[in-house]
């Protein structure tokens, strides 16, 4: 440890000595046994969204669409589709709303990771997701881990909100000693192995030169399945709580599979009972169905910081298609032209 980063995690020890938080200590004890328990990391790999520089919130750059897409290309779509009804509903300039217009061009046409419109910088960003593993296979939720206030099981349930967006991306942010550890830990990751491309690996290894500076982002949960040899892939989108992930396997036991993989009755009856039994065990974070065997695991993120902002997608993040136009045409006075 060099002194500088010993020097910070000196002083975030100090502050939270300091401070009269009960509930931080607490965490804290949780995140040293975790740390302790769970010693490994599994690279899940690449994670994309947006992030805007706006002068008049100030010099930081924020996020504004959570990153949690698998390509770059799925991150731009949502900057257009932002751009786009942003123009639509928040604005009646002239000169606004074309600005605002030129960027969606561009972005229909161009694989870009930046434009600017009206001053705000708008920049596609890229992320690496990774849960923590040990003995026991990758790590569960924590006790301190945030649950939902009232946590429903309905079909039509709302999803937890993503506390992605507004998210400031400082890599000074104290988030205390177990969180600095990290970021020390992680400073120089880089991918390693044959199985990674010599370009992704090449890529890798210079983006901690060219942005050394770390953010950790708000943690997330996922279910995972074992599969043979004892690996775990995961089941289903990112969510925001452990309750969330509980509730993602509950609907795809309950209806959401049967639809998917075309599964036969006899399954679809055999899924749809196995899901009650798990609703009914309320927090449980682990669940066996036939020879298969489900979990509700932790999702760490980590996004690099440089000179000039957040780390962009790097040349060897693969994109499964292109650019397009996503909505129909709009002239500088909000009117629509739908194209044949």
């Amino acid at each position: 440890m060099d002194d500088d980063w010993r020097q910070q995690i000196d002083a975030l020890h100090e502050e939270l000595v300091h401070r009269d938080d009960p509930a931080a200590w607490v965490r804290e004890a949780d995140a040293v046994e975790g740390a302790l328990r769970y010693p490994e990391f599994a690279l899940r790999g690449p994670v994309f969204g947006v992030a805007v520089q706006d002068p008049a919130a100030g010099p930081q750059w924020r996020l504004l669409k959570p990153v949690t897409d698998g390509m770059p290309q799925t991150a731009r779509d949502g900057l257009q589709s932002h751009l786009f009804f942003t123009a639509k509903d928040d604005t009646d300039d002239r000169a606004v709303r074309r600005e605002l217009l030129a960027a969606v061009d561009v972005l229909t046409r161009e694989p870009v990771n930046e434009v600017t419109a009206c001053g705000v910088r708008y920049r596609v960003v890229r992320g690496d997701e990774f849960a923590r593993g040990g003995a026991d296979g990758l790590e569960p939720p924590r006790p301190t881990d945030p649950e939902p206030v009232e946590r429903t099981w309905g079909r039509g349930t709302r999803d937890t909100k993503s506390q992605d967006p507004g998210f400031v991306l400082d890599p000074g942010r104290a988030d205390g000693p177990a969180a600095g550890a990290l970021k020390l830990g992680l400073q120089d990751f880089a991918y390693t192995g044959a199985r990674f491309p010599a370009d992704v690996r090449a890529d890798s290894e210079r983006a901690v030169d060219t942005h050394p500076g770390l953010v950790l982002l708000p943690t997330g949960f996922g279910v995972v399945e074992r599969g043979e040899g004892g690996g775990w892939r995961p089941r289903g989108t990112l969510m925001n709580t452990p309750h969330d992930a509980r509730r993602l396997l509950h609907d795809g036991l309950a209806e959401i599979w049967a639809l998917l993989y075309r599964l036969d009755d006899a399954t679809k009856a055999r899924y749809a009972k196995a899901a009650e039994e798990f609703r009914a065990l309320d927090r449980a974070d682990e669940f066996r169905v036939d020879d298969r065997l489900f979990r509700i695991c932790r999702v760490e993120r980590m996004l690099r910081m440089g000179p000039d902002g957040p780390e962009p997608p790097r040349p060897s993040d693969v994109d499964e298609y292109g650019p397009m136009k996503m909505h129909p045409t709009m002239d500088e006075d909000g009117n629509l032209t739908h194209d044949d």
